[in-house]
């Protein structure tokens, strides 16, 4: 890991794990755009350098090189951690849960005992609304039980769990935001999703754009409107903007809640998601029948309360304008 310039001046000093990802880079543009000075650290193993505002730090090393991360924190004189760096395909984890576990939940702590030893206090994780599993009912709050179904799931509440373990022994400021789906694109077309996402809206784009001949939809006769699930998606740019907040809240030592919901209290069928796609691209985007996959719920909604209290005022919470903006980037990707 290379070595990093003392900063000189009086910005807060942010450390983002993961910010050449997808999350991670549009987060880092609301950071920069802020006043914060970013440093980002991300080992490109899903990220892409070019998606790094030029503005910010990079620094390209693994969250678990505790010693190199020490170092940097140290030398960069780092006041907050915003850990974003993850393994994220649950489907994927049921097949390579030891990879799930190290990359999520080990390298985790590694990250909070590079914390410790640099004297940093304040850390924002990055968890997921898969920590819930199959909740008793739609509207979801942070109250309900957390019973994962998936090892990615199961590696995220665990990484909660040594956060505030690790919190209540050192003393550290802390807050876990469980996203629900992330959509869409920067509406200034600097990043978004690229490929291997497995989200509906960016498979729906990749069938847009004809990478895939039909969009699955995974059952028709739910206890929904439409008879498609429903889940509650959130634009990322609105994502990065909670975590802004809850960052500024921690800061400033104001109260916080341990964990947060991220989400728009209401939720899209995937029929829907389907249409507005046509609406949006003037093209066909085919679709098939398929079965339901175990574990598939009717509908997962957030209680957003929390988020709200803390100050947080979505910008761009329509399903129409996460659809454009994603529309717009694969457009851009394509040249077009």
């Amino acid at each position: 890991m290379e070595q990093v310039e003392r900063p000189s001046g009086g910005k807060s000093r942010i450390l983002v794990t993961g910010g050449a990802g997808y999350i991670g880079s549009h987060l880092v543009f609301a950071l920069l755009d802020a006043g914060y000075e970013v440093f980002v650290l991300d080992n490109l193993s899903t990220g892409a350098r070019s998606a790094v505002d030029p503005r910010a730090t990079f620094v390209e090393g693994e969250v678990a090189d505790t010693p190199a991360v020490t170092a940097l924190m140290t030398q960069a004189r780092i006041e907050a951690v915003v850990h974003l760096a993850a393994f994220i395909n649950a489907a994927e984890s049921l097949e390579k849960p030891i990879e799930y576990y190290r990359n999520n939940t080990a390298a985790t702590a590694s990250l909070l005992q590079s914390c410790v030893a640099a004297g940093v206090k304040n850390v924002v994780l990055s968890s997921s609304a898969a920590v819930y599993g199959e909740p008793p009912q739609a509207l979801v709050d942070e109250t309900a039980p957390t019973n994962p179904v998936t090892p990615y799931g199961a590696s995220k509440l665990m990484a909660e769990r040594i956060l505030q373990d690790v919190a209540a022994a050192h003393g550290l400021r802390h807050c876990s935001l469980r996203y629900f789906n992330v959509a869409g694109a920067d509406p200034a077309g600097r990043a978004g999703q690229r490929s291997g996402a497995t989200s509906l809206i960016k498979l729906t784009m990749d069938t847009a754009m004809g990478r895939r001949p039909a969009l699955s939809v995974y059952g028709n006769d739910f206890d929904t409107p439409d008879g498609s699930g429903v889940r509650d998606y959130i634009h990322v740019s609105d994502l990065a903007a909670a975590h802004l907040v809850v960052l500024q809240e921690l800061l400033a030592n104001a109260s916080v809640p341990a964990v947060v919901n991220c989400g728009y209290g209401r939720g899209s069928s995937v029929f829907e998601v389907l249409e507005m796609a046509r609406s949006v691209t003037g093209r066909d985007v085919p679709s098939e029948l398929a079965p339901r996959r175990p574990g598939d719920l009717a509908a997962v909604i957030a209680d957003n309360a929390r988020i709200k209290m803390l100050g947080w005022t979505p910008r761009h919470d329509s399903l129409e304008a996460m659809v454009t903006d994603a529309w717009n980037w694969e457009r851009s990707q394509a040249g077009y």
